[in-house]
């Protein structure tokens, strides 16, 4: 019998985590990538002696990344090296209250109760709360596809669905910390995590309080060698495994005949598989690659409104800053008007939330001696057209003076080198349509159940995976998409 073939259509690092399963389920796979390097969002960049990580700069739940070494055999620490962090981030408001996030609960909550006198209890109360959503939800919207009825015909489901309400989708994530926090500026700091996955704490469902429980049970980490790290390790391991990696190859169609997936075409010349999983944002699969094929597309899938994009400043700063860490928040004074702006306005507020990544405080060599790389982002509208050249403009010149003024330092002339990072960029080199990052938002209770799912219904062979199909954006959660796909197949 020969060897069955699987094309992946993308190297994102749930494309590559296919890869790695069902090369272990005994396929021959072969992956074809637009860009002349893998990783997708989790690529790298270098500019004059600064190394930056592109796009994801937090690492939690390392442990999915483990398990695919460990699924080969293979012990994950002469791959991929990480480090816990005693230092979530550093919070920075515009009153002048700092915070430090410790990765210890007691210390946090008790950091939280020094510096804002908001209770302890509180803060320890609200994790607790976060812990029981994920314990309900992990194993149902996580872990398995919500598009097949053996799902929810198991006993963890069913129980799951018994304490529905516990998971509490019926209120706004601001709504349910309004409800647990007297102090403002705790009540933003636990809004923030609606952005992990490009959606507005305003509209979103307080299920999405899972977040916290994320990265405070399970913790943040640095990889040694930065994020990009990550993308280096899987695609070495999933070479070993005997899977073809194709750069610089840009495909055109997903081939169907009748109801049964053919394969792929590139320039014409058909290349045939078994099965073809697509890595590539579902809104591009459909409207490019399955463009011949419209009653297949799924219109109010498609129709969905979009997560949040991001604006990314590169900065090579000829300085080092000792009151900044690897991880920096500096809040906007007016939450809800920054995200009436981005979701309403489809503009960017004149005083936006500025995160700062500096991987040189762990990994020295990203920078010059003396200097940091500064990894700047804001949060902002998926493209529909806005003047991005003007709106970078005003957004650099408000980000530069919002940080001048809380470090006391004018950071404007020690900017060695720039690059930027936005929707229009992110949409070219990502294929993320509307340079959503996210996909879809979840701006909606049943937003989990509207994804798309990992496996067509209506196309034998057919499947998908990555950030814009169940479970989601985010590296633990694509890489589960990996996970959820390759069992299904």
């Amino acid at each position: 019998m020969s060897q069955q073939k699987a094309l992946i259509i993308g190297a994102g690092i749930a494309g590559i985590a296919t890869a790695i399963r069902l090369a272990l389920k005994g396929y021959a796979v072969e992956v074809f990538e637009a860009n002349n390097y893998p990783g997708g969002k989790l690529s790298e960049i270098e500019l004059k002696g600064y190394r930056f990580d592109a796009g994801p700069s937090l690492l939690t739940m390392p442990h999915y990344i483990d398990e695919l070494f460990t699924l080969v055999g293979k012990n994950p620490a002469d791959y991929f090296k990480y480090q816990q962090l005693d230092v979530v981030c550093k919070y920075f408001y515009a009153d002048g209250t700092k915070l430090t996030a410790y990765a210890d609960t007691k210390k946090f909550a008790q950091e939280i109760a020094t510096q804002t006198g908001e209770p302890a209890a509180s803060v320890v109360n609200y994790l607790a709360n976060s812990r029981d959503i994920y314990t309900i939800t992990n194993h149902v919207f996580l872990e398995r596809s919500l598009h097949r009825l053996k799902t929810y015909m198991r006993w963890d489901t069913i129980r799951s669905i018994f304490r529905f309400r516990q998971i509490d989708p019926f209120r706004t994530m601001h709504s349910a910390n309004s409800k647990s926090f007297n102090d403002k500026r705790i009540v933003q700091f636990f809004d923030r995590y609606a952005t992990y996955n490009g959606s507005n704490p305003y509209q979103a469902p307080a299920t999405l309080n899972v977040i916290p429980h994320l990265e405070h049970h399970f913790g943040a980490y640095f990889p040694e060698g930065g994020m990009y790290a990550i993308t280096q390790s899987l695609v070495k391991l999933a070479e070993e495994l005997g899977v073809k990696f194709r750069y610089n190859s840009k495909v055109d169609e997903i081939a169907i005949e009748g109801i049964w997936t053919k394969g792929i075409k590139i320039k014409d010349e058909l290349i045939e598989a078994d099965i073809v999983i697509s890595n590539m944002d579902i809104w591009f699969t459909y409207k490019r690659l399955l463009a011949k094929y419209p009653k297949l597309h799924p219109q109010k899938i498609l129709n969905q409104e979009r997560s949040s994009s991001a604006l990314i400043f590169y900065w090579g700063v000829e300085k080092s800053f000792p009151q900044l860490h690897l991880h920096n928040i500096f809040f906007s004074a007016n939450y809800k008007a920054e995200f009436d702006h981005i979701w309403k306005q489809q503009d960017i507020y004149h005083d936006p939330t500025v995160y700062i990544n500096i991987s040189s405080k762990y990994k020295q060599d990203d920078a010059p001696a003396g200097g940091e790389n500064w990894f700047v982002m804001i949060n902002v509208p998926a493209n529909n057209g806005q003047d991005w050249d003007k709106l970078i403009v005003a957004a650099r010149k408000n980000i530069q003076q919002k940080l001048s003024g809380i470090l006391g330092e004018d950071i404007t002339p020690l900017i060695a080198c720039e690059s930027i990072l936005d929707p229009r960029s992110i949409e070219t080199k990502t294929s993320s349509y509307k340079g959503s990052i996210y996909g879809t938002s979840s701006n909606n209770q049943f937003a989990a159940f509207l994804r798309h799912a990992n496996r067509s219904s209506k196309v034998d062979g057919l499947y998908f995976c990555g950030g814009s199909v169940h479970p989601g954006g985010g590296i633990p959660l694509c890489l589960l998409s990996a996970k959820i796909t390759s069992d299904l197949i």
